[in-house]
């Protein structure tokens, strides 16, 4: 089966540096096949033959410690959770000059339509919409100021999460079909 591991917080600010190659390396070495990333934010697509995503986040966090000396939390979709969060978003929906849109993959533990009632928002310019596992917010980028979306950061789903733009989540989609 086809997975995409979604790294949080790596590359960030010049923190929790991780190089594309190296963690590349560290996905072959736990013996998964077809590895590639996408972008320098932390995006692996890899196969494996085990299913139960839990012990494949438990396996890559220890591996990734390991070899880059600190943790990282990870977030692991199989390609049909993928696609059917992209499919799920309106097409109309971008990331570029006029809007912005961010999908936030959830830690198991959020991963509820409840966890939209946890985020501060502002119903005349932000829509959010839960599809299995992620929230999706969409707003004009003219109203970000109006937005819940700036004071997200440090709240409780903004640390039990870790966010893509739409333009990511389409190319990953791309990549693992």
């Amino acid at each position: 089966m086809k997975y995409v591991a979604l790294l949080r917080g790596i590359n960030v600010g010049g923190n929790n540096k991780v190089e594309m190659k190296r963690l590349k390396a560290c996905f072959e070495a736990l013996g998964f096949d077809n590895v590639s990333t996408y972008i320098n934010s932390g995006n692996v697509i890899f196969a494996t033959k085990e299913k139960d995503e839990t012990k494949l986040i438990a396996k890559i966090e220890r591996a990734i410690e390991k070899e880059f000396g600190f943790k990282v939390r990870v977030v692991v979709r199989d390609s049909k959770n993928i696609v059917k969060v992209l499919k799920s978003i309106p097409v109309n929906w971008n990331n570029d000059a006029e809007q912005k849109t961010d999908v936030l993959f959830l830690w198991q533990e959020y991963a509820s339509p409840k966890s939209t009632e946890l985020i501060e928002t502002n119903s005349k310019v932000d829509t959010l919409k839960y599809i299995d596992g992620a929230i999706v917010w969409n707003l004009k980028k003219k109203d970000y100021g109006k937005s819940g979306m700036h004071k997200f950061i440090g709240t409780e789903v903004y640390k039990n999460m870790t966010a893509r733009n739409i333009n990511t989540l389409r190319k990953l989609a791309e990549i693992i079909q």
